[in-house]
C-alpha cells in the first residue's frame, strides 16, 4: 500500500493544473449548438474504429492533394491482483492455478498517422500499436471513403461490433480498460470491410464483415474460410449527441437530459487457428470458468473443440445530466455447433449478463467518482460477478489526461488477459493506479 500511495503522490505532483487546455475539449459541441456540418460534400471524419480512433493531434501537412496528422495515446499503470497465490476449480471439477500479477508497466502505446489523400472524402489512418507487457508491436491501417452523410465505406483493421465499447468510446471509459462483462462477452479486432453513417439526425448504424472474431495472434495461414458478421445501431434522440466519443463522464454538464439507446449483434464461426498438437492461437472466446474454449479438455477430458459458432446480442442505454452519467449493457451469448475430436456433454452453451456503471463529476471537468458492476448468469451456474469503485482526476480540465484509481472485487472471473484488469478464475481484490494521455 505504501508503494501505491507513493505512486499516487508522484502522479499528482507531476500533473498539477497548468496552462494546458483540452485538445479534445475543442471538439466538444455544447448540447443544442448546431455546429456540425451536415452537407454530403464534407470530408470523411478522421476516425476509424474502437480503440483505433485518432485524437486531434498535430497537423504536419495540409495541401489540396493531401494532409498528414500525427496523434498518440499512452497508458502507464500499476496493477495488483490479490491474493497473490490462489487456485480455482473449473466446471469439470479440476483445480487450476490463477496467474496473479503485481507490476508497473508502460501498458499501451498507439501512434496514428492520418489524413486524406487526393480527395477530402478519401481518408487514411495508419496505426502503430504496442503492448510492452506482452512484447507485441503491430503496424496496420485502413481507408475510408465518404459517399454521403449516411454512407461511408471502409476497409482495413476494424472492430467486430459485438458490444457498445467496440464502437469508438475508448479511452473515455470509467477506467482505462473495460469492465468484466464487456471483456467476457465481446469480440475483438480483425481485417474487414464496413459501411457506416448517420442516415437521420441522431441515428447511427455500422455494419462490418471481418476475417474472424479477432486477428490478434492469428496469421492468415491459420484462418478458416468463415467470416464474422456484426453490426451496431444506436439512437441519440434528445440532444443528438452523447459527448465526445460517447464516453462515460458528463464533461459537457448537459442541462438537458442526453440519452443513447443502442443494440449490437454478431455471428462468427471460429476455429482454434492452430494444429491439434499446439495451444490455440484463437483466444478471444472463454467459458464462464475462465478456460479457453479451444483449449484441449475445455468441455470434456482429452477432447479438443476445433470449430464453434459464436453469436451475441447486446442492448445498451446511456444517460447524462448535469455532471451525472449512467451506462448499462445487457448481453446474450451462444456458443454452439461444436466440431470436436470426441464426444461432448453438451451441444450448446448459453450465457447472459449485464454491466452497469455510473459516474458523477464532483468537481466539473476535474474530478469524477464512479461505481460499476457486472453479473453473469452462466450455463455452468458459477455466477461470476464484480463490484468496482474508483475516481479519475483531470488536472488540466480535459479528458485527454487523467490519473485514475480503480478498485475491484471480483468473484470467479470468467476472463483474463495482460491487456485488462482480470486474471482468469480469480476471486479477490484488484487495485490499479494509472495515468493515460490522448493527444
Amino acid at each position: 500500500m505504501r508503494r501505491v500511495c507513493c505512486f499516487i503522490s508522484l502522479a499528482l505532483t507531476l500533473s498539477l493544473p497548468g496552462l494546458a487546455r483540452a485538445q479534445d475539449q475543442a471538439e466538444v459541441e455544447p448540447p443544442g449548438a448546431p455546429t456540425k456540418d451536415k452537407t454530403d460534400l464534407g470530408s470523411a471524419p478522421n476516425q476509424t474504429a474502437g480503440e483505433f480512433t485518432p485524437a486531434k493531434g498535430f497537423d504536419i501537412v495540409k495541401t489540396d492533394l493531401g494532409s498528414l496528422n500525427i496523434s498518440f495515446y499512452g497508458l502507464a499503470r500499476y496493477l495488483d491482483q490479490l491474493p497473490a497465490s490462489q487456485d480455482f476449480v473449473d466446471h469439470l471439477g479440476r483445480t487450476r492455478g490463477v496467474d496473479a500479477r503485481n507490476d508497473i508497466n508502460w501498458q499501451r502505446t498507439m501512434i496514428w498517422f492520418s489524413g486524406f489523400a487526393l480527395n477530402p472524402r478519401l481518408v487514411y489512418v495508419l496505426t502503430v500499436w504496442s503492448l510492452p507487457a506482452t512484447q507485441q508491436t503491430l503496424a496496420f491501417g485502413n481507408l475510408q471513403f465518404k459517399v454521403a452523410e449516411g454512407l461511408t465505406l471502409g476497409a482495413g483493421i476494424g472492430p467486430t461490433l459485438t458490444t457498445r465499447s467496440m464502437t469508438g468510446s475508448h479511452p473515455f471509459w470509467a477506467a482505462s480498460d473495460r469492465q468484466m462483462g464487456e471483456e467476457f462477452f465481446r469480440g475483438g479486432f480483425s481485417s474487414g470491410a464496413w459501411i457506416r453513417g448517420e442516415p437521420l439526425p441522431g441515428l447511427f448504424y455500422w455494419l462490418s464483415v471481418n476475417t474472424n472474431l479477432s486477428q490478434l495472434g492469428v496469421v492468415a495461414a491459420n484462418d478458416s474460410r468463415f467470416f464474422s458478421y456484426s453490426g451496431s445501431l444506436w439512437w441519440e434522440p434528445t440532444t443528438g449527441e452523447f459527448g465526445l466519443r460517447g464516453g462515460l463522464a458528463d464533461f459537457e454538464e448537459h442541462d438537458r437530459l442526453a440519452t443513447r439507446f443502442g443494440t449490437s449483434m454478431g455471428h462468427a464461426r471460429e476455429n482454434r487457428a492452430a494444429d491439434l498438437s499446439a495451444a490455440p492461437n484463437a483466444t478471444q472466446l472463454r467459458l464462464s470458468d475462465g478456460v479457453l474454449l479451444f483449449e484441449t479438455g475445455s468441455l470434456a477430458p482429452g477432447v479438443t473443440v476445433e470449430y464453434a459458432n459464436y453469436d451475441i446480442l447486446a442492448y445498451d442505454v446511456g444517460l447524462k445530466y448535469r455532471g451525472w452519467s449512467f451506462q448499462g449493457e445487457y448481453y446474450l451469448r451462444w456458443l454452439s455447433h461444436f466440431d470436436a475430436t470426441g464426444p461432448l456433454p453438451m451441444s450448446a452453451i448459453f450465457d447472459t449478463g449485464f454491466m452497469a456503471e455510473t459516474m458523477y463529476m464532483f468537481i466539473p471537468k476535474h474530478l469524477g467518482v464512479y461505481a460499476s458492476g457486472t453479473y453473469i448468469w452462466d450455463a455452468f451456474q458459477r455466477h461470476p460477478w464484480e463490484g468496482c469503485v474508483g475516481a479519475s482526476y483531470f488536472p488540466f480540465a480535459t479528458r485527454s489526461f487523467r490519473v485514475n484509481l480503480h478498485t475491484i472485487y471480483v468473484h470467479k472471473s470468467p476472463t483474463g488477459s495482460t491487456f485488462g484488469y482480470y486474471a482468469a478464475g480469480q476471486t479477490g481484490e484488484i487495485l490499479s493506479v494509472g495515468t493515460d494521455v490522448l493527444f
